[in-house]
């Protein structure tokens, strides 16, 4: 069984009106008459691409990808200074993600995405449980304020030359993660842009060591997608992405009899273990895959699982 498939482009594409002047990029790819499933990218901001359309068989599967509010293909962007924040929270993806699948005709679909992306999933899933048949997530998170401040301030302590150069761009007492998000919103583009290159490198530094995975992919981006990647990621942390402290994990009951596989590296510093066991643990029907030399950003052995992980759902419908 291969871990991936040649790439494929989409066979279609468009701009879906969401509402609040929000317009959200989709695209399909693989066989029409496929499996359907939707591709949920992390960040919160980071955009969809081409390469996860490579984990699934074209032959099998009908593939939908979307770019989240703010960011990507989706207008307005979040890059934009005048781009309205307030009508882009976790309730506004949900709603868009339920939208989308209306329009596309799918009855019941896969979900498949990880960090992030593993967020929103649980958010959607648990509203509309009725609607999928399945999912797959990598490197699991909740956005809990415990796991924000672990990834903004405790995470600092295997860091400390990285985290003091990280902290020290915010002024005073402030909240590490509401300063930034002040500082995306400052007038002074040139103040924006800094604090987007300061996130960056803390995002990199921490995935520094994952010698088997993609180091330093933050402070790669091109810079409109750097600063709508941020100014996303500040704005849903800031507010520990308005869902109630544990709601995703206390209300898991709600998957029951959703099949679901997690797949998580035991080396991950971003999102640490902790979180997708106490989700496995709450979920019977998910099966966790610990990744012994895996971080956030995989290994050849985590994508070797998440293969096997993905064929439980590859049959013909």
């Amino acid at each position: 069984m291969p871990t991936t498939f040649p790439p494929i482009d989409p066979y279609a594409e468009g701009l879906l009106e969401v509402g609040d002047r929000n317009k959200v990029y989709w695209c399909t790819s693989g066989n029409p008459d496929g499996r359907p499933v939707l591709v949920v990218h992390g960040g919160p901001g980071s955009g969809s691409s081409p390469g996860p359309r490579k984990s699934f068989d074209p032959n099998i599967f009908r593939i939908v990808q979307f770019d989240q509010r703010g960011c990507g293909r989706s207008i307005p962007s979040a890059a934009e200074p005048d781009t309205d924040m307030t009508v882009n929270t976790t309730e506004h993806l949900i709603a868009d993600m339920e939208r989308l699948r209306i329009h596309l005709g799918i009855g019941r679909w896969l979900l498949y995405g990880g960090s992030w992306g593993s967020t929103l999933i649980l958010a959607y899933a648990q509203r509309y449980p009725e609607r999928v048949t399945g999912i797959v997530m990598v490197g699991i998170t909740t956005t809990r304020r415990r796991e924000i401040d672990w990834l903004y301030r405790g995470v600092g302590r295997l860091l400390p030359a990285e985290w003091e150069r990280f902290r020290a761009v915010v002024p005073g007492d402030i909240d590490v993660v509401e300063g930034y998000r002040q500082l995306l919103e400052h007038p002074d583009a040139r103040v924006r842009h800094n604090a987007a290159i300061e996130w960056c490198l803390w995002e990199d530094a921490v995935i520094a060591h994952e010698s088997l995975g993609s180091p330093g992919q933050y402070s790669a981006k091109p810079d409109t997608p750097m600063l709508a990647f941020v100014r996303i990621c500040t704005h849903y942390f800031a507010h520990a992405a308005w869902l109630e402290e544990g709601a995703l994990l206390r209300d898991a009951d709600r998957l029951a009899g959703i099949p679901g596989e997690l797949i998580h590296g035991r080396l991950d510093l971003s999102a640490p273990l902790e979180t997708a066991w106490a989700l496995a643990k709450a979920w019977p029907d998910a099966r966790l895959h610990v990744i012994d030399d895996s971080g956030h950003t995989g290994s050849p052995a985590l994508a070797e699982q998440l293969a096997h992980s993905i064929s439980r759902f590859a049959h013909p419908l």
